[in-house]
């Protein structure tokens, strides 16, 4: 597909903050305010490509929305290329590392070059990118945090009914395990079991303690058990996940923020 030459012109990115309907409370954090930074990337011929960053804390807004204009004087008048305009905006912060707030602020950048891209061809993105549009199999993740059972089987009631859900996410993470299990049970009875449901500790445990309560939560149907421990604990997830498979029935663990991960397998290969 021959795509229309495009020319970057500007980047606009503003700070919006919602009020959470349902405000997180996890083990490692209690949010009631949710920060959004709306990205605007305008080109000379006139289209523009929208993305959207949420970065959790609404202090560290300061600090993207800067470096999203920065790569607005440094980009502009270059061809809108995703692929070109990714390194050079990444490039463009090697000294500070690539990482982190770096990373979260290029992927603003990344998200709304593609999004221009597809509106000048008058196509979906997932089009222009060799696939095509249909249904995506979804859960809903917008609540069921570390609140009491009867609390939580009526939010996976209201969850379940706000879109026809079949698949929900509960956090866990309590000061007492027990109270972990009582949760899941009575979300279970709440939705019933063929509701499929996972699990997210948000990071929040030590080693020890993800061992005890994964065991502990290995036979209760869980889809998934997400973020045991930190994402970048590179040691423990691999003895997590060995113990684990030798200890008792295979379920499937997921390490949050891969991308150290990556690095660790690279350097091995």
């Amino acid at each position: 597909m021959q795509l229309a030459p495009l020319t970057f012109k500007s980047i606009r990115a503003r700070a919006v903050v919602l009020k959470l309907k349902r405000p997180v409370v996890a083990r490692i954090a209690t949010i009631t305010d949710w920060p959004l930074i709306l990205i605007d990337l305008s080109t000379e011929e006139g289209i523009v490509g929208r993305s959207y960053l949420e970065p959790y804390t609404i202090k560290t807004m300061r600090y993207l929305i800067p470096a999203l204009q920065d790569f607005g004087v440094i980009l502009k008048g270059r061809r809108v290329a995703p692929v070109e305009l990714y390194d050079l905006a990444r490039k463009s912060l090697h000294f500070v590392g690539y990482q982190g707030l770096s990373m979260i602020a290029v992927s603003g950048l990344d998200m709304a070059a593609w999004d221009v891209l597809a509106k000048v061809s008058g196509v979906p993105l997932c089009v222009l990118l060799g696939g095509s549009v249909g249904p995506v199999k979804a859960y809903n993740s917008n609540g069921l945090w570390l609140q009491a059972p009867e609390v939580v089987a009526a939010d996976a009631i209201a969850l379940r009914d706000e879109g026809g859900f079949t698949a929900l996410k509960l956090r866990l993470g309590r000061d007492r395990a027990s109270d972990d299990l009582a949760a899941v049970h009575a979300i279970r009875a709440a939705v019933g079991d063929d509701m499929e449901l996972m699990a997210d500790f948000n990071q929040g445990l030590h080693l020890g303690e993800a061992l005890h309560r994964c065991h502990m939560i290995d036979d209760e149907g869980l889809a998934w058990v997400e973020e045991p421990i930190v994402y970048d604990n590179l040691d423990g997830y691999p003895h997590l996940s060995q113990v684990h498979l030798v200890t008792s029935s295979s379920r499937p663990r997921t390490i949050g923020s891969t991308w150290p991960h990556w690095q660790r397998n690279w350097k091995r290969c």
